[in-house]
């Protein structure tokens, strides 16, 4: 059901039924009453007045007598300069309660109809996953659930970068400074023991770079010759060329890492239905320019190098292949995007993306469109700001990065501390505490990157994160657990679906918190539309919110009659479910005891 639906529906036809006008509901602007006002939902109508010839506040009132005398879905009006305040009645909300409350998949619709491609987390394989890469992998795993939940066939997917040129350079760094000492022998996990011999390559390449300035060298030109950088690049034409030793390192460097990445990924509760390598697509990237090149949709330098001109679309000529017949990032995304398609005919391609790509995600798409591939067009870049802590910007090449497992553990730290400090902590065996304290770090976590819009960038405090009170996910997971209580300690068994709706009058309280889960629906198909988890964060968070003010008012126990207890334990059991369901989209565990 949707309620403000099915306001519109009403007021809509009783448009046509005063004024004999034709109104789309998308013309009705509804919103929720503003609290120091009577109402519970809001019609602002200075849009009509030109369509109707009359002024807003006769509009209102006619409108408004009319609906409170012909439908039953309200109960009384109000009118503030031109703005039609109407309640809804009690039983029409007991009514959706009766009827939803053991609904066990309430939130779920089959409205979607799409085949659609997700890519996240698209980690490089010369380094660990870091504390940066976490809002990519979380959004794009709440993406994936929420479009999945309205009824589109989704398809997660992990693009590994595991070629190049920065992975040349661990590789080179583990042969100067290894003595073949593996993971195993350093007893290291082995993302992070290839990640460290990236640093160290950045460590001697700006060492090497200040000997040859220091000895005349301009510092570009010293960029250029560090026999370090030059090593790397010698290395990645081997690669190319298909030489065994240099694949061979290769193979053993990345598989070291892969072990490293499905250990994270575990533990983050993460998962991929088909992962693509860059190692496997950017010859197909290769292939594809080249026969463009052929069709005179791209042209070649004097050192061979070939680009795209794209002046004509307001932007500027890009690299697609370097003189020496090497690949850049855009030929395997080519590559990629094509290859994709063959395999899936998805309708939309979303690549989960950092804003600092934005340029890069318009020029991929704008050279497919060129090419007349027919994956151009389904491609989307869901764009998300950058992620800072309060030390400020985070550099890989420079060690200065947080790693993803460590702030996991960091996390899973500061909540058995807040757990202990607020005594909560009777009644659990060992191992429940540290699954709890797991469950409440890695919600906290999830929660707090995606409850901020994914456009806007942010800013993470850990200690604020995890904090029990507040717009958190330790706090609406304390909600889901609190309502859990309740129902315990009720020992229900069944609840009747039909109550004595004439007995009941609900509370300001209670009916704003069944106006809330009567959206619920309405609210995460928005999300799915708009790729948008921090929607779903912001709702379980009212609920959660709007049921603590609940009890905070009424016993549900011990409520005035039996008529009133069945109803509140509704309210819970739909309550927990709204909460539940919501949380599991973010991919956040919901604990019923805490």
């Amino acid at each position: 059901m949707n309620l403000v639906h099915l306001i519109k529906s009403a007021i809509q036809q009783a448009v046509f039924a005063l004024y004999q006008k034709q109104l789309s509901v998308d013309e009705l602007p509804i919103n929720e009453t503003k609290p120091e006002f009577t109402g519970d939902y809001t019609l602002v109508t200075f849009g009509l007045s030109k369509l109707l010839q009359k002024k807003p506040d006769e509009i209102a009132h006619e409108l408004g007598n009319y609906l409170v005398a012909n439908d039953a879905l309200f109960t009384e009006m109000e009118v503030i300069k031109g703005f039609l305040n109407l309640s809804i009645k009690d039983s029409f909300l007991l009514e959706f309660l009766a009827t939803h409350f053991q609904q066990s998949n309430y939130g779920n619709s089959e409205l979607g109809d799409k085949k659609i491609m997700v890519e996240y987390s698209s980690p490089n394989t010369n380094k660990p996953l870091h504390f940066g890469h976490l809002r990519n992998i979380f959004l794009g795993h709440a993406v994936s659930a929420i479009l999945k939940n309205v009824g589109h066939e989704v398809i997660k997917v992990n693009l590994i970068n595991d070629r190049g040129i920065h992975i040349c350079k661990s590789m080179i760094a583990w042969q100067l400074f290894a003595n073949k000492q593996t993971p195993t022998d350093a007893h290291v996990k082995g993302d992070h023991f290839v990640g460290d011999y990236y640093v160290k390559f950045n460590d001697e390449y700006k060492s090497q770079m200040a000997t040859l300035m220091a000895e005349g060298m301009p510092e570009d030109e010293a960029a250029k010759k560090a026999p370090i950088m030059l090593a790397a690049q010698d290395m990645l034409r081997q690669w190319e060329a298909g030489d065994a030793d240099t694949l061979a390192l290769w193979k053993t460097m990345n598989d070291w890492v892969y072990a490293g990445f499905e250990v994270s990924y575990q533990k983050l509760g993460i998962t991929f239905d088909r992962y693509y390598y860059e190692s496997n697509t950017y010859l197909s990237g290769k292939s594809i320019v080249e026969k463009a090149l052929k069709n005179n949709l791209l042209f070649q330098k004097e050192d061979h190098s070939v680009w795209i001109d794209l002046s004509d679309a307001g932007l500027d000529q890009k690299l697609l292949l370097r003189g020496d017949g090497t690949s850049v990032y855009m030929t395997q995304d080519i590559g990629t995007a094509i290859l994709k398609y063959l395999d899936y005919h998805m309708d939309q391609s979303v690549y989960v993306i950092g804003d600092e790509q934005n340029y890069h995600m318009q020029v991929l798409k704008l050279i497919l469109q060129k090419m007349q591939e027919p994956c151009a067009d389904g491609i989307q870049h869901l764009s998300y700001g950058m992620v800072e802590l309060p030390s400020g910007k985070m550099k890989s090449r420079e060690g200065t990065v947080v790693d993803a497992d460590d702030m996991v553990d960091e996390m899973i730290a500061i909540a058995k501390k807040n757990t202990e400090d607020l005594g909560k902590v009777d009644g659990f065996t060992s191992e429940e505490l540290q699954q709890l304290y797991q469950t409440l770090g890695l919600g906290a976590l999830k929660f707090y990157l995606l409850r901020v819009d994914p456009k806007k960038k942010m800013i993470f405090n850990p200690e604020e994160s995890i904090d029990f009170h507040g717009f958190t996910g330790p706090f609406v997971q304390y909600s889901h657990a609190r309502i859990c209580s309740i129902l315990r300690k009720a020992s229900i068994e069944s609840l009747p679906a039909e109550l004595s709706l004439s007995d009941i009058t609900l509370s300001s309280i209670e009916k704003n918190l069944l106006k809330l889960l009567a959206q619920y629906p309405t609210t995460i198909y928005q999300a799915a539309k708009e790729m948008n988890p921090s929607i779903v964060c912001n709702v379980v968070y009212q609920v959660a919110k709007e049921f603590n003010g609940f009890l905070v008012d009424h016993s549900v126990l011990k409520a005035s009659d039996e008529s009133v207890k069945n109803m509140r334990l509704q309210l819970c059991l739909l309550s927990k479910q709204v909460i539940a369901h919501g949380l599991n989209l973010l991919g956040i565990a919901a604990p019923e005891r805490m």
